[in-house]
């Protein structure tokens, strides 16, 4: 479906009237129910607004348009709402195979301190689990492609090209459970009313604005300034960005152990139940696909950094990195550990190894290491993420999951 917008380029701002379906939030922060006249006004530059009009079809990214595909898609697995956004939105995840059977006898924090996570896992402790999210910064589009085209490879065998994965289903048969969930953040996701916005180089400055958010004029809140105020005040002139949801809270930054977000307590509920060894936590902002270390316990530092060989080496090999040298792209030592966040409270939640992985932009490209356009197609964007969950679902059944990687005292 092809879109196209007149803009007036001699119009310095413009007010964008986004008219939210159920709970919506309006200037003062409050929360208003779904049917009355309540509605977040925002100025936004019009160019800013832009949208590609050759938006390839399996470029499937809106909330609304989500929704819909996986009401009419899913059959094989089982769709279900695990929660609420802090404006009101559903939180749709996709579940393959059977949840873990039984609890175990303690905490995590207790089978660490016992010596051996079986104790908190439960007696089928060697089931895998994967889970895979996307969309926790609504103005990163990428990762919503991503999941939402391996939902069809599951379902269909094929994704929303056409193109046949036979590899990603072996992976995906060799795993006991599955768990996906698209949009994490729905309210920043339809705060940007945007399917796919134009390709504008190496100008990233648009792309930023509408993530992290900015003033009327186009001025950037930037990164990482917007992570020091949670949460936005969103009674300030211009836009918040995708970034925090409704209540003005960046899911990434959570309060985690004081006063968490119900998009938070959702996947905190869901990973109680779940226990997942393995987590990808699909992002957008980096040039080439890159894997960030993740805030972790320092058992995991060998896990991760096998994982990271592992996919990173694949996406080499598919001329979907800088260079072609996997020693040079697949080389562990080339992330830090990262600050504490979202995947770090997981982890310290229900054990998983949570891993952010960063994808390049739709909307511009950076530069490389010779100072040269690194441009990804949209076709190379999506086989980048196809290949980070393949290539992460082989890795987790090879290597036997969480009961494997960190086995304890055996009494």
């Amino acid at each position: 479906m092809k879109m196209k917008r007149i803009l007036r380029k001699e119009v310095i701002s413009i007010l964008l009237l986004l008219v939210i379906s159920g709970p919506v939030v309006n200037l003062s922060g409050q929360t208003a129910r779904a049917g009355n006249k309540s509605k977040q006004r925002f100025e936004i530059p019009p160019d800013f607004l832009a949208e590609r009009e050759d938006i390839p079809e399996f470029w499937i990214s809106e909330v609304g348009e989500v929704n819909s595909f996986l009401k009419k898609t899913v059959k094989k697995g089982q769709l279900q709402v695990i929660g609420k956004s802090a404006g009101g939105r559903k939180l749709y995840a996709v579940f393959y195979g059977q949840q873990r059977q039984g609890k175990g006898t303690t905490t995590f924090s207790g089978s660490l301190g016992f010596g051996n996570v079986r104790a908190y896992r439960g007696p089928d402790h060697e089931k895998l689990v994967y889970m895979g999210m996307s969309g926790v910064h609504g103005g990163e589009f990428e990762g919503i492609v991503g999941t939402v085209n391996l939902i069809s490879i599951f379902e269909t065998g094929k994704d929303l090209r056409g193109k046949e994965w036979p590899d990603i289903t072996e992976a995906a048969d060799a795993l006991d459970r599955i768990v996906l969930i698209p949009i994490v953040n729905p309210d920043g996701r339809d705060r940007i009313p945007l399917r796919m916005t134009i390709y504008r180089n190496t100008d990233g400055n648009v792309t930023e604005y509408l993530n992290t958010g900015g003033q009327p004029d186009g001025t950037l809140t930037g990164w990482p300034q917007v992570k020091e105020f949670i949460p936005a005040d969103f009674n300030k002139p211009g836009f918040p960005g995708g970034y925090p949801n409704d209540a003005g809270v960046n899911i990434q930054h959570d309060d985690f152990f004081g006063n968490p977000q119900k998009e938070t307590r959702a996947l905190f509920n869901l990973t109680s139940l779940e226990r997942p060894d393995l987590i990808l936590n699909m992002h957008t902002g980096a040039i080439y696909m890159l894997m960030h270390r993740p805030f972790a316990e320092t058992e995991l530092t060998p896990v991760f950094d096998t994982l990271f060989t592992n996919v990173m080496t694949a996406l080499t090999q598919n001329g979907l990195q800088d260079t072609k040298d996997p020693e040079v792209e697949a080389n562990p030592k080339r992330v830090k550990q990262g600050q504490f966040n979202l995947d770090g409270a997981l982890n310290m939640h229900c054990g998983a190894l949570s891993v952010v992985v960063e994808s390049p932009s739709h909307g511009f490209s950076g530069k490389n290491r010779r100072g040269e356009r690194a441009l990804l197609t949209p076709d190379m964007l999506l086989d980048s993420q196809l290949i980070c969950h393949r290539e992460a679902m082989r890795f987790l059944s090879e290597t036997g999951g969480r009961s494997r990687w960190t086995p304890g005292r055996t009494k």
